[in-house]
């Protein structure tokens, strides 16, 4: 019985998300071809490994087998290419990171500021939501997650590295643009663009309103930012973002930010990893830079 590491990362996959699909799609395949590793690999064990019922997925008893070798022999993989990668210090390595689609405003900077000063470290980013984050942070999948507040139900080591401010923006020439110190039951009134539901900032933006003792009339929901910034420019309505996501455009262009009581919102960006987890030198190393900038940023402001 043969079967290759690469049919093994393929089956993990596709267990993982128990669909053919988001396995390709995160492996960066086409269906057909994660379909006929799959089909190579039950080939070689010689019993089904995958079974359909009804619309979905699930794992046989070979299956279950073939997966839990498939992860202690990856993961080995992967303690061996930290530990080659430790002895060589920063001159070569690799570094997984996800990250919340917010932390798109500023995480890369940071990271290719890393990657300038240590050019032998191949990095990979992924961006999605938080829902998708917390389960590769709970798999184990990446070797630093950078989100919003770090999740109560799983046992992570969560440490802060940047200010994260939510505001609430309006197109540049919205009646309430050039108010001072709004109410926040006067803004509750407008109608809002808000995130998918589970995005830690739309929970955010809730949970203050809540507390005021109101509710955001919903407009739409948008699964980006960007998107919910052309939504706001073409006067569809408010929404509460990051300050950070102005930083192409500045607070002086068609979308800025309005004085509303309560706001900005304090919130942190954290990096974060499963405890007990064993770090690179390269991860360790990338959470210093972090911190660094941190500080640097922290010094910068005015007293």
């Amino acid at each position: 019985m043969r079967f290759s590491l690469r049919q093994m990362q393929i089956f993990a996959a596709v267990a993982r998300h128990l669909s053919y699909t988001r396995a390709a799609e995160a492996l960066h395949l086409t269906q057909p071809a994660v379909f006929a590793q799959v089909r190579q690999l039950e080939e070689s064990v010689g019993l089904p490994l995958l079974e359909r019922i009804g619309r979905k997925l699930h794992l046989t008893a070979a299956g279950e087998e073939v997966l839990a070798t498939s992860r202690e022999t990856l993961d080995a993989l992967e303690r061996l290419e930290m530990r080659l990668a430790d002895l060589q210090g920063l001159k070569r390595g690799r570094l997984r990171i996800a990250m919340v689609t917010t932390a798109k405003y500023l995480i890369p900077r940071l990271l290719g500021e890393f990657c300038a000063r240590h050019p032998g470290i191949e990095a990979e980013l992924t961006v999605t939501n938080r829902e998708k984050l917390l389960a590769r942070l709970a798999a184990n999948e990446d070797d630093l997650v950078i989100l919003g507040k770090p999740p109560g139900e799983l046992d992570v080591v969560a440490t802060p590295i940047a200010d994260n401010p939510l505001v609430v923006l309006a197109r540049h020439d919205h009646p309430l643009a050039g108010q001072k110190a709004i109410p926040p039951a006067r803004i509750a009134e407008e109608p809002f663009i808000l995130r998918e539901r589970g995005s830690g900032t739309r929970r955010a933006a809730e949970r203050f309103f809540a507390a005021q003792g109101c509710t955001l009339k919903v407009r739409m929901e948008l699964g980006s930012n960007e998107a919910i910034k052309q939504a706001i420019a073409g006067g569809l309505g408010l929404s509460v973002l990051s300050r950070h996501t102005l930083a192409l455009e500045g607070e002086a262009g068609l979308i800025q930010p309005l004085d509303v009581a309560g706001f900005p919102l304090l919130s942190q960006w954290y990096v974060a990893y499963p405890a007990g987890k064993h770090l690179s030198a390269v991860a360790s190393a990338f959470i210093d830079h972090l911190l660094a900038s941190q500080a640097e940023q922290a010094a910068d402001r005015p007293v």
